[in-house]
């Protein structure tokens, strides 16, 4: 795998690539970085080009610029400029997920297909998400191997980043913007997500025009930690498809 890294104004984004054929983007979440996709890597890079970004403020991109969400998505798109990459097939994550619906319902023409993974692409219950006992049962769901990673990743965004990228979910709302999403999208869940529950996933796929909904049993709000071979097998196939289904 290739790390590297790339200037975009004031901020300086982190990336690795690996593996070869049609370029795939995958997009973490609050708190997280490129290593979140650990299990996920090897199998899609089999068929794929995988681009690993870490957001402006997370992982490798911390300290070099400030995370804003409202800039998020149009910062990703500049960053695919740069890289020369006209048509990508997007997978996020949570946060990342409310990022990447939002850059293929403004550039259509960027996205080739839409993977949203317990994404927070719908206004969150303020109350849900603030709930102690849901945030524990997130963290208890994580399998023990992930655990230093979310300790670390979290630690490594800090405090202010953090209550930032918080504050800032809790107020979007992209609603308005779902049904301009051309590309196919697959919408994937943890059957037992207390943190963005499953509700807000059968929501969000019947305000995507072209989206499927597919859920992952035994899973909470990281499916692809906590079911690696369930969540690659989804993904895989649906990548695999030809647009229009053949």
């Amino acid at each position: 795998m290739e790390a590297r890294r790339v200037r975009i104004g004031q901020a300086t984004v982190a990336y690795r690539v690996v593996g070869a054929g049609d370029p795939v983007v995958l997009v973490h979440g609050l708190a997280g970085s490129t290593r979140w996709w650990g299990g996920n890597i090897g199998a899609l890079a089999t068929h794929h080009q995988v681009y690993l970004v870490d957001l402006v403020g997370f992982g490798e991109s911390r300290g070099r610029g400030r995370f804003a969400l409202a800039e998020a998505s149009t910062l990703l798109a500049r960053w695919l400029d740069l890289l020369r990459q006209e048509r990508v097939a997007l997978v996020g994550h949570s946060m990342g997920g409310l990022i990447a619906a939002e850059l293929a319902a403004d550039f259509p023409d960027r996205v080739s297909k839409l993977v949203l993974v317990n994404a927070a692409a719908l206004p969150l219950d303020r109350r849900q998400i603030r709930r102690p006992l849901n945030l524990a049962w997130t963290v208890r769901q994580t399998p023990p191997r992930y655990l230093p990673i979310l300790v670390g990743d979290a630690a490594r965004a800090g405090p202010l980043t953090l209550w930032r990228a918080r504050r800032d979910l809790l107020a979007a709302d992209i609603r308005p913007k779902l049904a301009h999403i051309q590309a196919p999208t697959l919408v994937i869940w943890g059957a037992e997500d207390r943190l963005v529950p499953l509700s807000l996933g059968e929501q969000l796929q019947r305000a995507i025009p072209q989206a499927a909904l597919a859920v992952i049993p035994h899973a909470g709000h990281i499916p692809m930690w906590e079911r690696p071979d369930a969540f690659n097998a989804l993904v895989g196939t649906f990548l695999a498809t030809k647009e229009g289904g053949g």
